[in-house]
């Protein structure tokens, strides 16, 4: 395919070229070569964005070696992990709005001609997705890779232990200053996504399963040379990939995204990931609904051995192939003639891939868990829909009633659970953090954290209308739709009201009367919005709720 460069041939565009002769390019190049801009969301307030300058070097040398021009460019991002417990946790979702705006504000201004989108954490990853989607140029979207396991006497120790000790024992006074600050030193021993199946290495792994970054490429750990040398062939494929008009609508389509559900169940991904797949589905106007999720769910089971749902970290998937090696285990269940930004379909990529499983690569008749690693939850206190990652909750807790403990923020669920308010057999309920009510969605991740770490994930629940870090894991229901916020029964419940959590039945039930919620329906209030202005306000104001992906693309809510 010929290629023109238009907004930069002629006498029309001699300004164009004389604003980026000021920049250090040569005017004469510019019409002749494509333009790629490189969106590098490198920041010094992550470790899985820290690394991201030399990555971004390395890209823009592939670029040149290809006959392409780069033009690299900042784009925000953010680590929530700094913001848990604090009234800023209910921003962190609304990133993936910043960064995709972001990128496609540039990319257009700026006319580039194909993308390289840098990234690696939980909202950054699936924002530059939606970057993807929404302006169709040719792209690829290059991860940062996990960071390698620590190491705490002996034993692997990672940034989730961290935050299960920080607000269990720790929080109730039952550590040592030494105990603490060897657990600060030990937890993150290199730059990286922090190395369990959080929502960093979800988003990172289904990039790849979407067939928009380089195969093999997205469990390479963040320090490898590798990782530098998987940079440079990018830069060099993106270049490619204009001269053949190769775009995201290509790329992701229907049956990319049921590939990426079914990778998301076999690694036991974060909840998370739910509402970013289905916000991916949305900008290319392809429908995709839990109830997707809830139908492979049930066939495809979870099959890999990494944290929360096994004992090992990502770090160690590099090795033994990857996600290639991954889909090769599913490959009866998965669509194999889909692209790869590589130009290879999936089944030729899988040629070549590991067939042998192994004991953090299982095959399906050695899973994890029999079914797959989340559950979709329907009842009168959901009926739009919930979310469990139901591959970490003890076999006991599968079906549990209890009573409700109903807060309004995860600060105040957190002290009354370790002030042993809360006691075993109660549900906590913790609400007013969706979309609408955070706003923002909030990330409950004190209160969920200390039920693990202090022993009661047998005897206590919880449930939200918020959502949960990918480290979470446990009896915790999340995305409670409709939201408090929005009037959903949520709000009506009261404490000691039995609550039911059903997963082989897939029910969530509030066991109270039809008659009493009606009467409660009739005399509720709800408490006024948190934030008033900004660009929180505007979230909250134009969002989707979680079950259509709780993003901004079309700017309205379900009627």
């Amino acid at each position: 395919m010929g290629f023109v460069k238009e907004n930069f041939e002629g006498a029309k565009a001699a300004h164009a070229r004389a604003v980026y002769k000021g920049s250090g390019y040569t005017p004469e190049e510019l019409p002749g070569k494509p333009h790629i801009g490189i969106a590098n969301t490198f920041s010094e307030n992550s470790a899985g964005h820290t690394h991201l300058r030399q990555l971004a070097d390395a890209i823009k040398q592939g670029v040149w070696q290809a006959g392409g021009i780069p033009f690299e460019f900042g784009v925000p991002s953010t680590c929530a992990e700094v913001a848990i417990g604090t009234d800023k946790m209910c921003m962190d979702l609304a990133m993936r709005d910043l960064v995709a705006g972001s990128i496609e504000v540039v990319s257009s201004i700026q006319h580039f001609d194909g993308l390289v989108l840098l990234s690696s954490c939980d909202n950054i990853v699936p924002g530059t997705l939606l970057a993807s989607a929404r302006l169709n140029l040719p792209t690829i979207c290059c991860t940062g890779g996990p960071m390698l396991t620590g190491c705490l006497n002996g034993d692997p120790f990672m940034l989730c232990d961290v935050t299960e000790f920080c607000y269990g024992k720790a929080s109730k006074g039952e550590a040592t200053e030494e105990e603490i600050a060897a657990a600060e030193y030990q937890a993150c021993p290199t730059m990286g996504a922090c190395p369990s199946m959080g929502t960093a290495n979800t988003m990172q792994i289904l990039t790849e399963a979407l067939g928009m970054t380089l195969p093999r490429s997205s469990t390479i750990p963040a320090v490898y040379t590798d990782k530098l040398a998987s940079c440079r062939s990018m830069g060099r494929r993106i270049v490619q990939m204009v001269h053949e008009g190769l775009t995201p609508s290509k790329i992701i389509t229907r049956e990319a995204l049921e590939n990426a559900i079914r990778m998301d169940l076999a690694i036991g991904g974060s909840t998370n990931a739910v509402m970013h797949l289905i916000a991916l589905a949305n900008e290319l106007d392809i429908d995709l609904t839990l109830d997707d999720f809830e139908q492979f769910s049930r066939t495809t089971p979870c099959i890999v051995n990494i944290r929360p749902n096994g004992k090992y970290g990502v770090d160690s998937l590099h090795g033994l192939g990857g996600v290639p090696a991954i889909f090769k285990q599913i490959e009866e269940q998965i669509h194999t003639g889909c692209l790869n930004v590589c130009g290879k379909t999936l089944g030729e990529i899988l040629k070549s891939a590991p067939a042998k499983p192994n004991e953090i690569i299982r095959s399906l008749d050695n899973p994890m868990t029999a079914d797959g690693g989340l559950a979709i939850l329907k009842g009168n206190l959901a009926p739009n829909g919930a979310v469990i990652r139901s591959s970490t909750v003890r076999p006991k807790m599968h079906h549990f009633i209890g009573k409700a403990k109903v807060y309004s923020s995860d600060r105040e669920a957190h002290e009354a659970i370790v002030s042993e308010e809360v006691q075993p057999g109660d549900v906590v309920v913790v609400r007013y953090a969706g979309p609408v009510g955070a706003p923002g969605m909030v990330e409950i991740m004190e209160a969920t954290e200390a039920i693990v770490n202090l022993g009661l994930d047998e005897s206590v629940a919880l449930i939200t209308d918020g959502r949960f870090s990918g480290f979470c894991h446990g009896p915790i229901v999340g995305h409670v739709s409709p939201e408090a916020a929005l009037g959903g029964t949520i709000a009506l419940i009261e404490d000691g009201d039995p609550i039911e959590i059903d997963i082989e039945g897939r029910r969530l039930e509030l066991q109270v009367a039809e008659e009493v919620l009606r009467q409660r329906r009739e005399k509720l209030v709800l408490p006024p919005p948190r934030i008033e202005k900004g660009f929180m306000r505007i979230y909250a104001e134009n969002c989707l709720p979680p079950e259509q992906g709780a993003a901004m693309q079309k700017w309205k809510k379900e009627s």
